[in-house]
């Protein structure tokens, strides 16, 4: 039995869910453990290119459950989209999704939406689909769990709780706010739009400790990185859970989970999409993130671009207690002609900063000698170039930690293992 976790080192969009797909073949279970559909994870496969955003990236191997902790908040009609958006392809969805994570509803999103214009240009960046007021209410209490679409009078009950406390609020703080579903309206809208995955709820411990108990491959996935995490990442400008590796078991349904394997994922080069500081930031990003296909898989954003930031990632592989790096979309530093890594910053900062949480630091480059050939057909880490063998040679002695797997491409094949 072996329990994988695969989590990011950076601000996400790492290349996590590419990973995933990846080693799903060898695991009866993939588990996403936190976050909701805030954030993307880009699947390529022979099924097609997917983006999930709340079902974990190794649903398509038949043989292995699709898991939804309850450390999850839930958004239930776009899950229904997606699962049958999956289901176009031929794949055939096994699911549990545990009762005791958070819905996240219409008016979780619109309290999202309307609390970002409100705060202007001092917005998080948020991707607005409502996942902190979800958080929030769950903290508060109001929360409204996945469990009770089996209880219906409950689930209208705790509705009208809700609703009772969180209305008037909203009213005087966002005095243009209009909402006029009742609690009864909202209780049959959520028992319709959950009908396709209702009869999957559950108390999820119970399969993945059997599975356990058969030697079986558990395989964990985190949203976004380590610089994003509630607690560790960069204060305000994080999500509104905690996405490291530590958090696995909690959020999966298995807290005593030990993990014999924590994959950080970090991408050859650094980016960053929202609200926060990059400051490896490049001068000219256009031409690249438009090579790089570095857009939001959930908005369609451009993310911000930047060369690889060793001090950061070696803060989030620490972060992470990664045992192994998977390094991503180092193809598409294939003809860069200005290729370097920070090593260091100059400013005022701490001799070990978790973020670095001010745009007054710079970055201390060490130059790379670059490469000019595609190694997308590469297969073999000796039949890489030699820059391009150099440089990752060099991010592993810079993180304490190897290299174990080095991206090529989107697609399963094109992976090389150390």
């Amino acid at each position: 039995m072996s329990s994988i976790v695969v989590v990011g080192a950076n601000w996400g969009d790492e290349g996590k869910g590419r990973i995933v797909d990846y080693l799903a073949d060898q695991a009866s279970a993939s588990i996403r453990f936190q976050g909701g559909n805030n954030a993307g994870h880009t699947v390529v496969n022979d099924f097609g290119t997917f983006k999930l955003h709340q079902l974990p990236s190794g649903v398509f191997n038949p043989d292995c459950i699709a898991v939804l902790g309850p450390g999850m908040v839930i958004s239930p009609e776009k899950l229904s989209l997606e699962i049958a958006e999956v289901a176009t392809s031929g794949v055939e969805v096994k699911l549990c999704i545990s009762d005791r994570a958070t819905l996240c509803l219409p008016l979780h999103a619109l309290e999202d939406t309307l609390e970002e214009e409100r705060l202007g240009a001092g917005a998080y960046g948020s991707t607005r689909q409502g996942i902190a007021p979800a958080y929030g209410d769950r903290v508060m209490k109001k929360g409204i769990l996945v469990g009770w679409l089996k209880q219906p009078e409950v689930l209208r009950e705790r509705i009208q709780f809700m609703m009772d406390w969180k209305l008037p609020q909203l009213k005087a703080l966002y005095p243009s706010m209009e909402f006029t579903q009742t609690a009864e309206e909202m209780t049959e809208w959520l028992l319709e739009v959950s009908q396709p995955w209702r009869d999957s709820i559950c108390n999820v411990t119970e399969p993945l400790k059997a599975l356990q108990k058969e030697d079986k491959t558990l395989l964990f996935e985190a949203q976004l990185g380590a610089g994003r995490d509630l607690v560790y990442g960069e204060y305000p400008w994080t999500t509104s859970s905690n996405v490291t590796a530590a958090y696995a078991g909690i959020g999966s349904g298995l807290p005593a989970l030990h993990p014999e394997r924590v994959i950080a994922v970090a991408k050859s080069f650094s980016s960053s999409v929202g609200t926060g500081t990059l400051i490896t930031a490049m001068e000219d990003q256009d031409q690249f993130r438009e090579d790089a296909k570095e857009f939001g898989a959930t908005t369609g954003r451009p993310r911000d671009m930047g060369y690889f930031d060793a001090v950061a990632t070696r803060n989030g592989i620490e972060l992470q207690a990664a045992t192994e790096i998977a390094l991503t979309k180092i193809d598409c530093l294939s003809g860069m002609k200005d290729l370097k890594i920070c090593v260091a910053y100059n400013g005022d900062h701490t001799e070990n900063p978790i973020w670095p949480q001010t745009a007054s630091l710079t970055a201390v480059y060490e130059q790379m000698m670059g490469w000019d050939e595609d190694i997308t057909g590469c297969r073999k880490f000796e039949d890489l170039p030699e820059g391009a063998q150099q440089y990752v040679l060099r991010i592993e002695e810079l993180m304490g930690v190897p290299v174990k797997m080095v991206s090529v491409g989107p697609e399963r094949e094109q992976m090389i293992l150390r």
